[in-house]
């Protein structure tokens, strides 16, 4: 069994091991990928607060596989069932995981990658944001996750602006269900063709979904009297300063949209499959660069650079 060891910045290796048995209430999965996430970007370039090496198989924690074993007590799942992984040593051949920690894939899927717990992230910042048929909603930063948001905010009948640095990644919105984008190249004149395009009132709801200090500012800007800000950018590199003071005159509510229960992790990605299953939402246009486990480098170096054309990078078994 192979697992990747980040063992400093911007180095890999892969390394054998003996495959762990499975307990009861376990199951080995055989992994057929992992996407790589935007948070596992700063780990991979080198923080001050990182410790190195990192335990195998991490930072990956957005498998997808099929099960290979299961001790006692696992219920209903069997060998052979392809299941979403939640866990955060996922880049390697193989998991011993709980049996609780899976979400059964059906056949509609059969194929298709599925790095479940990035597609659960989406659902469950959709459900924090309370996106309802009439509002109009801005989506700010549209990688991966904004671009999910888009879909998912389109779908509800909101209105949806979407603000990203690049025109392909603005493409890719529109693609998604976005009515309009806005290039996000200049603080106030992002301000104002928001302003004009919702004849000064703003959004009632904004999702930013970029992880930056900047974006996290303009999106306050953005939201307008008695609307809801949804912070779904994962935000690692340091502390934030906001205006408080905006955001109290305006009567403002600020959701966070990250879930550290497992049991909420879950819960989304169970919606993503029935969504995805249903043929309500399609995100595989949106997985751009497919890598082996052994090209795991390759694949952190493009998810650091995105370049043009860039969405989603997974890393296949």
């Amino acid at each position: 069994m192979r697992s990747a060891v980040l063992t400093g910045p911007g180095s890999i290796e892969l390394v054998e091991g003996v495959a762990a048995p499975v307990r009861p209430g376990e199951v080995r999965v055989e992994v057929e990928g992992c996407g790589v996430c935007g948070s596992n970007v700063p780990v991979w370039e080198g923080r001050p607060w990182f410790s190195y090496p990192l335990p195998p198989g991490n930072p990956g924690h957005e498998a997808w596989g099929r099960v290979a074993e299961v001790g006692e007590e696992v219920g209903a799942l069997g060998v052979g069932q392809r299941v979403a992984v939640l866990s955060d040593d996922a880049f390697r051949d193989e998991l011993v995981v709980p049996a609780s920690r899976l979400v059964p894939l059906p056949p509609e899927l059969d194929g298709d990658p599925f790095p479940g717990e990035a597609l659960g992230c989406a659902f469950n910042a959709a459900r924090r944001s309370d996106l309802r048929a009439g509002q109009t909603v801005a989506v700010v930063g549209v990688g991966f996750l904004g671009s999910l948001l888009v879909g998912l905010a389109a779908e509800t009948g909101a209105r949806v602006i979407a603000i990203g640095r690049k025109e392909a990644a603005l493409e890719t919105a529109r693609s998604m269900g976005a009515a309009e984008t806005v290039l996000m190249d200049d603080h106030d004149r992002v301000i104002q063709e928001v302003s004009r395009l919702t004849r000064g009132a703003f959004c009632e709801r904004v999702v930013e979904a970029a992880g930056a200090s900047w974006p996290l500012d303009l999106a306050g800007e953005l939201t307008g009297f008695g609307g809801r800000l949804v912070i779904a950018g994962f935000h690692q590199d340091g502390l934030r300063q906001v205006n408080v003071q905006l955001w109290n005159w305006r009567g403002i509510d600020v959701a966070n949209a990250h879930e550290r229960d497992p049991e909420m992790a879950l819960r989304g990605i169970r919606a993503a499959v029935e969504s995805v299953a249903s043929g309500r939402l399609d995100p595989r246009p949106l997985y751009t660069h497919v890598f082996p486990l052994d090209e795991l480098k390759a694949a952190m170096d493009e998810a650091a650079a995105r370049p043009a054309g860039f969405v989603k990078a997974l890393v296949t078994a």
